[in-house]
């Protein structure tokens, strides 16, 4: 079902048929690297977290972004939790190792990270373990609905890759 709902919601953007569906998993970085053959950096990954009322809040964030503790504390006023296999599945009514931003069960509070603004594309999953779909940051942006870009990642800041832009040329 939560494959499903992704391919309904980027139908919205005539964009179902470019999703991509593969015969190994995809459930982690690097085996979603792995499986579309781009560097881990440029996987889009979801993480989700315990937010206020009950409601889960999602970040999204390139494939070697960690996050900083005391940045997510800056950003969202309260300590990163993330949550259980569980809560996971009924905030957003995906599986871990097939969490995105789009078709979600309910409507969560999405926000981007800027470790992800290095690259021309990202390969976010699309509700299960063995798929994805290539978005521009703007396009992850509107499909997602995302309220904001944020900064509250760790560990990606020094890294040159391919495809890298100018930070600085970056808007926020």
């Amino acid at each position: 079902m939560s494959f499903e709902s992704v391919k309904a919601h980027l139908r919205k953007w005539n964009r179902e048929m470019d999703i991509m569906v593969f015969d190994t998993s995809s459930a982690t970085v690097d085996l979603a690297a792995e499986a579309i053959g781009v560097i881990p950096a440029r996987i889009a990954k979801t993480l989700s977290f315990r937010g206020e009322e009950d409601k889960a809040i999602l970040v999204v964030a390139a494939g070697d972004a960690k996050i900083d503790n005391k940045k997510f504390r800056q950003a969202f006023q309260m300590k990163a939790r993330m949550l259980s296999a569980d809560e996971v599945v009924e905030q957003t009514g995906h599986m871990i190792g097939g969490v995105c931003p789009f078709g979600l069960a309910n409507d969560l509070e999405i926000y981007l990270d800027v470790s992800m603004k290095r690259f021309e594309t990202l390969f976010p999953a699309c509700g299960s373990t063995n798929s994805a779909i290539e978005l521009t940051c703007d396009e992850i942006y509107e499909f997602s609905s995302a309220k904001e870009w944020v900064d509250v990642c760790k560990g990606w800041e020094d890294t040159d890759f391919e495809g890298k832009k100018e930070y600085s040329q970056i808007r926020h």
